[in-house]
This record gives structure tokens, C-alpha cells and sequence, in this order.
């Protein structure tokens, strides 16, 4: 049995109203698993920003949450080659009074600024200027939905298919389009994956030849689409260029 860390974010890993296991990494893991073997997956769901010290004290053997290759986290597990690409996007009150498209606009209009838990989006807000003491953290996308329509923040910064999903029922608060990060003067596009123990090498790379099949053979794109993944969001980066390497 494979235990898989998620974080109750929709629509990468969550547990539905019936009390079962789904989302994008999970339902990904349930079939490269089996593939490798291992007919059972059990998932142990924590806050976001608890993902990497549970994987690291062994709570879990796998981070399935959809979680964003990035160099600071790359030197604290390993992480199999992404299974999307993913551009940023806004929750803003309906029709977007204040006008923000991207973090230089939220910089500019001095705009109270929300985004979640360990999100790589503090980083971006950072390197425009906004500074972090004046960040409001909440646990997730639901929290940031709540924060925009209570008048507590402006906007909430999260992944354009989070953004899109969690806004879908709110009469007070709309997603902008989605938009890429300026990171040292060039767009930034992420892409998320899977994070292993350092050890498990043999794991990760069992977990990667799998994956490669499965976008060959456009069954991932399959997998992915009933969580709102498109063809935009299918991607042939690897782990290593997102690490920086």
C-alpha cells in the first residue's frame, strides 16, 4: 500500500462529499502504482505547508498534491518529472474594481494581498515588491475565496485552475484570467509533480518511466481532464530544468 500526502486542495487532492480519495495526483498515483505493483493507496491529508516535513518523517511515502517543482524544494526531496503546467490567476471581487491583472498591479494599487500556506505565489509577490509582512497567509484556496468576499483582502493568488474551480459558486468574487509570473524578467510558467523521500531514487524514477507512458499514449491527459486540465496544461518539462538544473 502506498500512503499519499494531499492537502484538501481541489483539484489536485482531496477527499470528495462520499469520503473518497480523488483529485488529479491521487487519481494519477492510483494508476502508476498499480502499475508498479501496489494495488492500494490510502491518503493522509494535512495543511499544505506540512506536506514536506510529514513526507520527511515517513507520515506518508509520496506528496500527491499537485505541488509545484521548485528549487528550494528540490533540495529537500526529489520530485518525479511534472504531470501539468500551470499559470497564476486572481480571486478579485466581481468585476475586478481595483483592476489587478498581475502581481504589478497589486503592487502598484497598494492592494491587501492573501495567498496560502507555502504557496509558491509569496515568493512572486516578493520579488515585486510587495512585502511579505503584508501578506496575508490562509490555510487554502476556500480560506483566500472567504478573505476576498469578506472585504478582508483584495485578492487571493493561487494556481488558474484553483482560482477558476473554487469561484465557480461565489456571487461576490470572480477569477481573472490567467497570467504568467515576471521572475528575473522572463514569465515563469510552473509545473507540478510528485515528492519523494531523497532516498527513494529507484521509486521516483519506476514512478517516472510510467508517467512518460502515460503522456505518450495521452491516457494522462485523460486521467487529468475530469479536475478541468486541458490540453494548455499538458507539458514536456522536466524535474530537473524546474530545480534549475
Amino acid at each position: 500500500m502506498a500512503r499519499l500526502g494531499i492537502a484538501g486542495e481541489i483539484p489536485f487532492g482531496y477527499i470528495d462529499k462520499n469520503g473518497e480519495l480523488t483529485g488529479e495526483a491521487p487519481e494519477l498515483a492510483k494508476v502508476i502504482f498499480k502499475r508498479l505493483g501496489v494495488d492500494r493507496v490510502q491518503p493522509v491529508p494535512t495543511e499544505f505547508g506540512s506536506l514536506i516535513p510529514g513526507l520527511a518523517s515517513q507520515q506518508f511515502d509520496v506528496v500527491a498534491a499537485g505541488m509545484y517543482i521548485n528549487p528550494e524544494r528540490c533540495q529537500q526531496v526529489i520530485f518525479s518529472d511534472p504531470d501539468y503546467q500551470m499559470l497564476d490567476a486572481y480571486i478579485v471581487r466581481k468585476g475586478n474594481p481595483l483592476g489587478l491583472h498581475n502581481y504589478k498591479d497589486v503592487f502598484k494599487k497598494k492592494a491587501k494581498f492573501a495567498t496560502g500556506t507555502g504557496y509558491a505565489e509569496i515568493a512572486y509577490a516578493v520579488e515585486h515588491g510587495i512585502k511579505e509582512d503584508d501578506i496575508l497567509i490562509v490555510p487554502d484556496q476556500v480560506a483566500g475565496l472567504n478573505a476576498v468576499e469578506s472585504g478582508r483582502v483584495d485578492v487571493f493568488a493561487g494556481t488558474a485552475l484553483t482560482v477558476r474551480e473554487v469561484v465557480k459558486k461565489s456571487n461576490k468574487a470572480e477569477a481573472t484570467e490567467p497570467f504568467s509570473p515576471i521572475i528575473d524578467g522572463k514569465p515563469k510558467v510552473d509545473g507540478g509533480g510528485f515528492a519523494f523521500r531523497p532516498n527513494e531514487t529507484n521509486l521516483r524514477d519506476a514512478f517516472n518511466v510510467e508517467l512518460q507512458k502515460l503522456k505518450k499514449s495521452g491516457e494522462l491527459l485523460r486521467i487529468l481532464k475530469p479536475f478541468g486540465f486541458t490540453e494548455n496544461e499538458m507539458t514536456d518539462l522536466t524535474a530537473k530544468e524546474l530545480c534549475g538544473g
